[in-house]
Parts: structure tokens; C-alpha cells; sequence
């Protein structure tokens, strides 16, 4: 029995019983990090085996004192590299902040830590999050599990790779148009956006700020509710963070109501693989066979959300990413003989040519002269995307669609066409535009990579997410319709 194959809530009921121990837990994700991790560069730091060891003891001396247990109590976990943990380095995969340490933790990092779980390292990422294949970390990509030579997606690629690896049982990870759905969506595992304000921003280093929302990996819905649980909440912190109650996502889950599914017409168009297709209406079926209405529906505006995106996050990126300059923290370029040269020479080594590409866009639609013409009407598209997502919610209680347009691509494939990498985001974004909660759930595979469904709700809605999506894991599981490919040695 390889323990670090098993989901947390798995793992918990084991522990409940006296059959294992948080070490044993630990001591088999640790071997299965010592198996893969040479070939997958899921992480880029990992915490001191000796000192997880001791942290995992800690938790059974808790458990066998009988202490009240956090519900993560020994379960560990994978944090995406953008989220600041104190005093262990956090650096976005970017050399301009290759030895920077923060010295607080995020919000969400606070509420693992007082939930028992236990952290594990920092996971490998697209460099600030900009990219869609985890080929853009200034170290070095990350593999996809399930075969080698193609990406995990991106950016939260190292933790999705983790997960479906057995390098965690859970992960950490965020996303501005996508980047914890797709790479889930890639690597056979579940990934949730919550609402924007569902989740704390505090400690996320920021790349698009009306964007942004940090969100779980796990292997398969109930470990990702379980995790929604403990990060969701208000935070005063965070001037974004929503004040309102989170359901007991783990007490509703089991819930069964006869919903109506809207499936966009627009995401079955020209450019879809067709053995993504038949994947996802096969698992759009078993939701109607289940006594779920199913309804086509309409996303008019859907054609302008990838520039709408990618104008925004970049304007936004543009002045986030204007606070690294070499002067306050983060990377200085040496040898350099005046303020002006300090500053273009900092960004200039220290940022890759992604994040140099975003920031010159997103200064341009910014910049005088351009900025309504641009910015000003990407903002008003994004008022049209979501209007369209709420006219359906009148009607629909969920959407569901592919998550991406085909399976994992060859690494290096897309690396020198920005538009063919951007294009894979393009079932994704909108629900960050409109700030909505949406997940992928695996619904079966393509040879050996895995393919995603991806679903959609209303705002604050992610009880009926968790409700819809394990209903469908559990379908698909029982007859054999989706098993996890068998990963790659």
C-alpha cells in the first residue's frame, strides 16, 4: 500500500483507526519525491527530510495525547512559489527575486499551519505566473507526470505535477486565467478557482491583482473541498476578501439536487480536439442521465475574452511588476554606475522574456493616448463576459465545458508562439473576467494524458460545484470511465 497515492480524506480515516502513523505518511511521500522528482522538477525547494520527519512525529504525539487535531492534522502539502511562507524563499521562479525571503506568511499558509498540515517546499511555476506550460521558470520546467516529454501546464505546474506524481497528497496553487484549472486539467487531477474574495490575497505575490484568487490541487474532489474549506474566509488583510459565511462544503457534498446544466455552444467550435470532445459530452451525458437537466446556452462575447484578458492582466502585471527595481528588494544588477542604469539593468537580467513581453504590453495600453483605446474598452468587454455568465445563472445552476482545447502539449511546442500559448487559456479566463468560481475534474484520457471537464457556477457557489463534480467522479469511477493513467517511470 503506498500511502502517498491515497487522498487526505483517506489518509485521515486511516489515521482515525490507528492503521498508520503521520510518519508513514510522510516517510512515502518523501520516497515517491525521491523516485520522480529527478525527473518531473515538480518543486523547487523542498523542506529538510529530517525536519518533516520531526513535524510528522509531533502530529502523532498530538494525536496520541488526544489533542484536538486541526482536520489537515499530518496531511502534507505543496505551496506554489508565489505564495510567501516566513523566512523560506519565495521567488515567483524569477531571478529578480532568486533569494528573496519573506518575512510573514500568507494568510492561507497561517490556516494550513493551524489546521496540522504540514508543508513540504515550494513548487515550480511559471515565471510571476505568466505562461500556460511551466516552461517559462527562469530555473527549470517541470514535466508533465503521465509522459515526459510533454508540460504539465501552467502556471501552477509544479503543483499540479505533484499532486498527480504522489509528491504531495495536496497542493497550493493560483490562478489569473487559469493556471490552477488548465495544468489540473493536464495533469489528471482536480483544481478550483474559488470566487474572487472567496480566499485571502494576503502573501499572494500580486501579477494581476483583480485577477488573482489562490485556490487547492487534489487528487480528487473531496480533498479539494476539504481544502476550500480551510482557506476560504474573510480576511481584513485583504481589502478584496469577501465578508461571508463559507458553507460547510464536506457536510453538503454528499447532496444530490437535480440541477440544469448550460453547455456554451461557443466551446465546442473550431479548434477543439475531437477526442476532448467526445470525453466531455460522454461525461455531459452521465450528468443527464443522472436526472440533470441539460441545456445549450450561449456566451456571446466569448471571441474578445482572451485580448480582453491578456490586456488586463498585462496593464495590471505592468504596475505590480513596477515595484522590483533593485533598489528595495529582490535582485540588483552589479556593476552598475548610475540610478538609471540600475533600474533598466535589474529588470533587464533579472526578468525572462515572458514577463519582459507583459509588462512592455500591458505599459503601452497604459501609456497616454491608448489607454481607452485599449484598457478602457478590455474593461467594458469584461462587464459584457460577465453580464453573459450571469444571464445564464438566471436559468442554470451550472456550465460545463472542456477545460482546455486538446491534452498536454510537447514541451518546447508552443514556446516560441505567444498567440498558440495564450490560446490555451482560452476556456479558462472567462471565469476569471467575471470572478466566478469554476474546477476541473478529470473525465478520461487520450492515450496516456489526461483530459478535463470544466465546471462552472455563480458567484460564491461552490457548494454546488463540489455536489456536481463528485457526483460525476463517483459515475465515472464506478464504471471504469475515467481511471488515472498509470504515471510514467
Amino acid at each position: 500500500m503506498i500511502l502517498a497515492s491515497k487522498t487526505a480524506w483517506q489518509l485521515k480515516q486511516l489515521l482515525d483507526a490507528q492503521q498508520i502513523s503521520c510518519v508513514d505518511i510522510m516517510q512515502s511521500v518523501l520516497s515517491e519525491i525521491e523516485h520522480h522528482e529527478k525527473n518531473i522538477h515538480a518543486y523547487l525547494l523542498i523542506r529538510n527530510s529530517e525536519e518533516l520527519i520531526a513535524n510528522a512525529e509531533e502530529m502523532d504525539k498530538k494525536r496520541a495525547s488526544g489533542q484536538k487535531l486541526g482536520p489537515l492534522s499530518g496531511i502534507p502539502i505543496a505551496i506554489k512559489d508565489n505564495i510567501c511562507i516566513q523566512n523560506i524563499p519565495t521567488t515567483c521562479a524569477s531571478k529578480i527575486l532568486e533569494n528573496h525571503r519573506p518575512i510573514y506568511n500568507a494568510t492561507i499558509v497561517e490556516k494550513i499551519i493551524q489546521a496540522d498540515g504540514i508543508i513540504l517546499g515550494k513548487t515550480n511555476m511559471d515565471e510571476f505566473a505568466m505562461g500556460s506550460s511551466t516552461e517559462n521558470s527562469a530555473f527549470y520546467p517541470t514535466h508533465n507526470p503521465h509522459q515526459l516529454t510533454t508540460v504539465p501546464g501552467g502556471s501552477s505546474g509544479g503543483s499540479a505535477a505533484a499532486v498527480a506524481a504522489n509528491e504531495c497528497i495536496i497542493a497550493m496553487g493560483s490562478d489569473t486565467g487559469g493556471s490552477i484549472r488548465q495544468p489540473a486539467a493536464f495533469c489528471g487531477v482536480v483544481g478550483l478557482k474559488p470566487t474572487y474574495g472567496r480566499v485571502s490575497r494576503f502573501g499572494l505575490i500580486a501579477f494581476a491583482s483583480s485577477l488573482d484568487q489562490m485556490g487547492p490541487l487534489g487528487k480528487d474532489v473531496r480533498d479539494t473541498a476539504l481544502m476550500a474549506q480551510v482557506i476560504s474566509g474573510y480576511d481584513p488583510k485583504d481589502s478584496t476578501c469577501i465578508n461571508a459565511d463559507v458553507p460547510d462544503y464536506l457536510s453538503t457534498i454528499n447532496e444530490h439536487h437535480e440541477l440544469t446544466i448550460g453547455v456554451p455552444e461557443e466551446f465546442f467550435a473550431e479548434g477543439l480536439d475531437e477526442d476532448v470532445k467526445d470525453l466531455v459530452n460522454s461525461a455531459i451525458q452521465i450528468m443527464e442521465n443522472a436526472g440533470h437537466k441539460i441545456v445549450s446556452v450561449n456566451l456571446p462575447h466569448t471571441e474578445y475574452a482572451i485580448p480582453a484578458y491578456y490586456i488586463i492582466a498585462s496593464a495590471e502585471a505592468s504596475s505590480n511588476l513596477a515595484r522590483y527595481d533593485g533598489c528595495r528588494f529582490g535582485f540588483r544588477a552589479p556593476d552598475v554606475k548610475d540610478i538609471h542604469s540600475l533600474l533598466t539593468q535589474t529588470r533587464h537580467q533579472g526578468f525572462g522574456m515572458e514577463v519582459k513581453r507583459r509588462i512592455m504590453l500591458g505599459t503601452y495600453v497604459l501609456s497616454s493616448g491608448y489607454y481607452d483605446a485599449f484598457y478602457g474598452k478590455a474593461a467594458k468587454v469584461r462587464n459584457l463576459i460577465a453580464q453573459d455568465f450571469y444571464t445564464i445563472f438566471e436559468n442554470c445552476d451550472l456550465i460545463m465545458h472542456p477545460s482546455t482545447p486538446g491534452p498536454a502539449f510537447q514541451l518546447e511546442e508552443n514556446s516560441d508562439d505567444p498567440l498558440a500559448m495564450y490560446m490555451q487559456d482560452i476556456f479558462t479566463v472567462n471565469a476569471n473576467l467575471a470572478g466566478l468560481p469554476a474546477m476541473n475534474i478529470p473525465c478520461g484520457h487520450v492515450g496516456n494524458l489526461p483530459v478535463g471537464l470544466h465546471l462552472v457556477a455563480n458567484k460564491l457557489n461552490e457548494s454546488t460545484l463540489f455536489q456536481a463534480a463528485l457526483q460525476l467522479e463517483q459515475i465515472l469511477h464506478e464504471t471504469g470511465q475515467w481511471k488515472l493513467p498509470h504515471m510514467t517511470e
